[in-house]
């Protein structure tokens, strides 16, 4: 899957005119070479686009901000004093997500150098405290960052920021196509689309599982050899059903055709709904998901979006995410485990070994045994999250879990799976996201942090619920409480 549209962020300056057309230029310039210098150690490039000395400035780049594709989100900064009320309509037209990093030029004080003149070139301090107000104020959604310039830790926060204004990006933008409805009876796969599409951005369509039943039978043996050709490069073939793996290849090409054509980034379908096809997509789902498609099984298209938004805030990172489902714990007193896995349908970005391509029956849905990629996923801390819908808002979900590699070997489990040690143990963890209203569905990323998704959440203005090692039951009684009564308020 190619992205198309380059991302960029927006570093834009406050000062005024009070200090002369000299402090002005200094100010640009430093500004500029900020965002160069800045830009080499985040993923994203800044690029200095102004600096805001009135009103009307401020309300042209905002303006100008929303309607550039590339831009990703601003992110603001006062060199010197910039009256806060010239802000205000550029900050009420602002559609893009607004990082507010509170820094100054120079790192120390220079004793000697200290005058009056210094003073009005570099008084962050005293700007940045009027800068925030106005946010605070207009009860603005903002991310605050403070710290020096060309320190690791307020650099780190701004990648972690940046890579969520990065999804926040991709779900706008998001087309999610659904094959058939949801398994029947399941009640947290189901949600408000209209709703999403409101609150995310999200357009969630269901397409006749016919109509990709019809493109199925128009792909050329030449396009399925070269997809073989792709499989034995990326995988082991562990398996002589190799008519089984090329209907797969037939699957994805098929897939793939249907989501060019539709500008497509994440899918859902159900083993209840295979109708004119022979196999459920396995394979062929799996490899869709190594080149950054989200995947929902058994219809869930929350989940489905999600894993491809959080592909796009990880990108590059190399961890791994995955679509991931609760399946079974080991309770065994000192060795409480989750086993997550699914039928078929596990990115093989978190395998820790060469998957292998295997063919074994299914036991549901009524088909061919189909060609899935059997790996485990490697070790390392991770998260786990998913999105439920309460019915007056939506909820994320995430718990710090622990990846390992698991101590049995599970000979006859023909399936992706990872095994993780789930915080602050398995069972007041299992209990906490039961209370939360968690999904058996979630998405397992080695990269995404609470923190991004924190970020994240806020930008879409939802409500986040964080799992942590020092998490307890009752705190979080208390918290889903009073979130409870907030969002009736806010509703």
């Amino acid at each position: 899957m190619e992205e198309k549209t380059e991302k960029t962020f927006w570093f834009v300056v406050g000062s005024q005119f009070l200090y002369g057309q000299t402090v002005l230029d200094t100010v640009a310039a430093r500004a500029k070479e900020m965002a160069e210098e800045m830009t080499k150690r985040l993923p994203f490039p800044l690029i200095y686009k102004g600096t805001v000395k009135d009103p009307a400035e401020a309300t042209r780049l905002m303006k100008e901000a929303n309607w550039d594709d590339s831009c990703c989100g601003v992110v603001t900064w006062c060199h010197t004093f910039s009256p806060s009320k010239m802000w205000i309509e550029g900050f009420r037209l602002l559609q893009k997500p607004h990082c507010h990093f509170a820094t100054q030029y120079n790192r120390s004080i220079p004793n000697d150098e200290m005058d009056m003149d210094f003073m009005n070139l570099n008084q962050a301090a005293h700007g940045d405290r009027e800068h925030g107000f106005i946010s605070a104020r207009m009860r603005l959604t903002r991310k605050v960052v403070m710290g020096y310039w060309q320190d690791e830790k307020p650099l780190k926060e701004l990648e972690t920021w940046m890579r969520a204004a990065v999804g926040y990006k991709a779900s706008r933008e998001l087309k999610v196509m659904r094959f058939g409805d949801n398994m029947r009876e399941v009640a947290v796969t189901e949600g408000d689309k209209v709703e999403a599409q409101i609150k995310f951005g999200w357009q969630v369509n269901t397409w006749p599982v016919g109509e990709l039943a019809e493109e199925i039978d128009r792909v050329s043996e030449a396009d399925i050899d070269k997809k073989m050709a792709e499989y034995a490069e990326r995988y082991e073939m562990a398996t002589d059903s190799i008519d089984t793996v090329r209907y797969q290849a037939k699957e994805e090409i098929a897939m793939r055709c249907l989501f060019e054509r539709e500008s497509i980034h994440a899918f859902s379908n159900t083993f209840e709904d295979l109708y004119g096809m022979k196999q459920l997509p396995g394979l062929a789902s799996q490899n869709l998901m190594a080149d950054g498609y989200g995947y929902g099984g058994e219809g869930d298209w929350k989940v489905s979006a999600m894993t491809y938004i959080v592909k796009m805030m990880t990108a590059g990172m190399g961890g791994g995410t995955a679509f991931m489902e609760d399946y079974t714990y080991n309770l065994e007193k000192g060795r409480e485990y989750s086993l997550g896995a699914h039928m078929l349908e596990v990115c093989p970005s978190v395998a820790a070994q060469k998957p292998r391509i295997e063919v074994h029956p299914l036991g549901i849905g009524n088909r061919e045994p189909p060609a899935r990629l059997v790996f485990e996923g490697h070790p390392g801390k991770a998260v786990v999250m998913t999105l439920v819908d309460m019915g007056n808002r939506f909820r994320l979900i995430l718990q710090d879990i622990e990846c390992i590699k698991p101590p049995f070997d599970m000979p006859n489990l023909p399936v992706a799976r990872v095994m993780w040690k789930a915080q602050p143990d398995l069972c007041t963890g299992a209990k906490l996201w039961i209370m939360a209203g968690g999904a058996h569905h979630s998405v397992l990323s080695y990269d995404a942090t609470a923190e991004m998704m924190t970020d994240w959440a806020e930008m879409n203005e939802i409500e986040m619920v964080h799992i942590t090692k020092d998490s307890t039951v009752d705190g979080l009684k208390q918290q889903l409480f009073l979130n409870d009564l907030a969002w009736r308020l806010k509703c």
